[in-house]
């Protein structure tokens, strides 16, 4: 092959012959060999991605208003020749640096790996024989079968199936799908709307018509409502700071200080102030979050979408491979006015097709027990289940040479096409199975494919998972409603809703225009259709409702793009899942609870980090303005506040990993909460280290130097013991208990810092016996502010 590609035009006007010949391909696919070949010759299936610099991205974290601050500081300590504040300086601008540039690389790592395993997949015959492999390996030359579903990987062109119909407004805009036929070309990106073709791929990756394939994973960069909260807190912080700052400036300048010394002060006090390491957080927490659900099998397509996830308070789930194992077992024949059993069963598994993998075909051939009974007959054609006609049909030929069709599908559809002495017969025989909750299958079979016999019913049961009515009752006990949805009958519906426990009230969903939108007291929907699922979400999202929506097929699409959590079941289609915000890879209700767990989780730990935020800062910025205009002194010197802002970024860092409480009931956002408990500790530590100051002054008869290194270990220390009062709701001393690693990372700090006061490393030094009086009152406070944080909290539970 000369050419890793055959244009759009050539594909067009060329004949498949021409085209097997042009890509040295035949019916039978590549060979293995040939196939490895043209990858490396024409590379793989996918875009070029333009890949930032990592050593641009790593200088980026010094170029922004907060770098800024910090390299003025720095150039203000080299002029005023403060060499150790200009060391620290230097040192707390690099380790800011690393410490972002490193999170956020192992995020991204994180996240990109999770994306791999949401890579599009293709049905491909290789040596003759299908297989299943990553899009991304397809050649020019493979021949693909494409169905119902599908994201079409590459640009190919049709040349075995009856009928196929696509979806390519992604690429074109055009809002109605198109019919396809043998001979016509399809292109990368577009989407399987109706039927199952087999095509030649005749272009791969940047080589294709549109250049680019359908995007199947949206970016990590959307922020997400709680994210836009806790900015706008950041934002809120750093207005605060600043106005304080420039308070502290105008009067201290009127009272005559050194212009340059007084600015690198309030510099390095706004750095020391506003969250740094916010951004940091945000994008450590969520991706390591998504790293961890993927410990469940579900993997997050989009990372806003965990915090969505924590406010789930309706759950719409499939019946079928979430609440049942989506395993379909067949039962004995069901035969009418002497019927053959086996003639039934015969006639099924031939219209059936192992290739396809559909369920209930493969269901339909495990139930013949002697695969020998089949090999006589020769399958010429065969159609596939389609949605709208609702069965399958083949076209085969006896061991006697003659010629005859068989069809199997939903038994009204066959019924309609036999219309049998004794409908009456079989309707209630159906009617008396789905009370059970069995599906049936109608089987018929014609000699001339018009006039058709109805053979009799096939019953097929597909069980309920084991763990199904354990996960439904954990679910409420989440404060989770269930809400079923399937598109069996509605006595199905009712006898599965009645096994799980998930109650009684089960409508049709042709009733959703009678209800009005009135949801809250339906426990289920039967015979739902995709767009019934839109509508549902719809109707449950004006009630102010976070609703989740599993869902699996194309058509199901639009509601999983609706749903505050759109999420693609085990074994989606492509289209599902680029559409869904959450991919499970096994199925289960189970998995879907687990990953709403531990995004409750991450959002009790972003909730912590901005109450320790928030406090600090006013802890901070309040108390050092407040102390410099009241007694006209530094209570910390620069060099301190930058101390003190690496030793409590540092552990902060950390806080992604903590151990957190699991609410019980969906979770929001709860500023009015967030902000009282916040501005109580920050007014107590205010109020802690102004009595610290007296009680200094009045009792120790400390200088300045030993009075500015005590306020320095006491906000080291009250600090971080406030952080372990604000990471929980409950008592800090009863569980959860502090992660290994946050509490770690807080003991070598406090370790640190007591070093370098007592040795008087940077700082004048303090003796060991008032650094140990110094903790004893600083745990004697942390009890003071645990139990005025209890009583906030138990406050605003009384009015709600």
């Amino acid at each position: 092959m000369n050419s890793c590609f055959v244009s759009s035009e050539e594909c067009k006007t060329l004949s498949v012959e021409e085209l097997f010949h042009r890509l040295e391909s035949s019916s039978n696919g590549l060979s293995d060999s040939a196939a490895k070949e043209r990858l490396l010759r024409c590379g793989p299936n996918l875009l070029e991605e333009k890949k930032k610099s990592v050593l641009l991205h790593f200088f980026s974290y010094f170029w922004g208003p907060i770098p800024w601050m910090i390299e003025f500081a720095a150039i203000l300590s080299a002029i005023l020749h403060h060499w150790p504040n200009l060391i620290i300086i230097i040192v707390l601008l690099i380790v800011n640096g690393l410490v972002g540039f490193f999170e956020e690389f192992q995020a991204g790592n994180a996240v990109e790996a999770l994306k791999q395993n949401l890579a599009v997949k293709s049905l491909v015959k290789r040596d003759g024989i299908w297989k299943e492999i990553e899009a991304a390996a397809l050649v020019p030359g493979d021949i693909i079968r494409l169905r119902l579903g599908n994201i079409i990987p590459a640009d190919a062109k049709l040349i075995e199936g009856d009928y196929f119909s696509v979806d390519q407004s992604a690429l074109t805009g055009e809002s109605l799908p198109v019919s396809k036929q043998c001979g016509d070309p399809v292109y990368s990106g577009s989407i399987a709307r109706q039927g199952e073709m087999v095509a030649l791929v005749t272009a791969t990756g940047k080589q294709t018509f549109f250049g680019k394939t359908a995007k199947l994973v949206e970016e990590a960069g959307t922020v997400s409502h709680f994210q836009k909260a806790v900015l706008q807190i950041g934002h809120f912080l750093i207005y605060l700071s600043l106005a304080l700052a420039l308070l502290l400036l105008a009067m201290q300048l009127a009272r005559g200080a050194s212009f340059l010394d007084l600015v690198q002060f309030v510099i390095i006090l706004i750095v020391a102030s506003i969250p740094v390491a916010m951004p940091a957080v945000l994008s450590v927490t969520m991706a390591l979050g998504a790293l961890r659900l993927s410990k469940f099998k579900a993997i997050v397509a989009k990372l806003e979408s965990i915090e969505e996830m924590a406010g789930i308070d309706i759950l719409c789930s499939d019946k079928t491979g979430t609440l049942t194992q989506n395993r379909l077992e067949l039962g004995d024949p069901v035969v009418f006015q002497n019927g053959n059993p086996e003639t039934l069963l015969v006639s099924a598994a031939l219209a059936s097709k192992k290739e396809n993998e559909d369920p209930i075909d493969l269901a339909v051939l495990k139930g013949i027990k002697n695969p020998d009974l089949l090999k006589p007959y020769r399958q010429t054609h065969f159609k596939p289940f389609d949605p709208t006609i609702k069965r399958t049909e083949a076209t085969v030929v006896a061991p006697e040479g003659n010629t005859f069709f068989v069809t199997k599908g939903a038994p009204q559809v066959v019924l309609a096409l036999c219309n049998p002495e004794n409908n009456h017969e079989i309707l209630s025989a159906i009617d008396s199975f789905a009370q059970k909750g069995y599906r049936t299958l109608g089987v018929a079979s014609s000699g001339d494919g018009k006039e058709w016999h109805f053979l009799g019913l096939l019953t097929l049961s597909d069980p309920l998972r084991d763990d199904a009515k354990a996960t439904v009752e954990e679910a409420v006990s989440h404060g989770i409603r269930i809400k079923m949805l399937t598109g069996d009958n509605l006595a199905i519906a009712k006898e599965i809703a009645g096994n799980l426990g998930i109650g009684g009230k089960i409508c049709s969903a042709e009733d959703l225009k009678k209800l009005g939108g009135e949801m809250d007291g339906v426990d289920g929907f039967a015979q739902v259709f995709p767009e019934h699922k839109y509508e549902i979400v719809k109707a449950l999202q004006e009630k102010k409702h976070i609703v989740a929506m599993t869902g699996d097929g194309v058509n199901d699409a639009p509601a999983l793009k609706q749903a505050d959590v759109g999420i693609a079941v085990s074994g989606s289609t492509d289209a599902a899942r680029s559409a869904a915000s959450l991919v499970l890879t096994e199925p289960g209700l189970s998995v879907i609870i687990r990953a709403i767990e531990e995004a409750r989780r991450i959002f009790e730990r972003m909730n912590s980090y901005a109450i320790y935020r928030i406090a600090e800062t006013i802890r901070i910025m309040f108390f050092m303005t407040l102390c410099i205009l009241i007694y006209n002194f530094y209570p910390i010197t620069a060099l301190m506040i930058i101390l003190l802002a690496l030793l409590n970024d540092l552990p902060i860092m950390t806080i992604v990993y903590d151990h957190t409480l699991l609410n019980q009931t969906p979770v929001r956002w709860n500023m009015p909460r967030v902000l009282s408990v916040s501005s109580s500790l920050g007014a107590i530590g205010i109020l802690e280290s102004f009595l610290l100051i007296i009680l200094a002054k009045t009792y120790f008869n400390l200088s300045l130097d030993e009075l500015q290194t005590l306020i320095f270990l006491k906000l080291s220390i009250a600090g971080h013991l406030t952080l372990f009062v604000a990471r929980t709701r409950n008592a800090f001393y009863f569980p959860p208990y502090p992660s290994p690693i946050l509490f770690t990372a807080i003991l070598g700090t406090q370790i640190f810092a007591a070093l370098i006061v007592g040795f008087g490393l940077f700082l004048h030094p303090l003796p060991w016996a008032y650094i140990g009086y110094l903790w004893l009152y600083a745990v004697v406070w942390m009890f003071i502010e645990d139990g005025v944080k209890l009583f906030i909290y138990k406050l605003h539970e009384s009015y709600t």
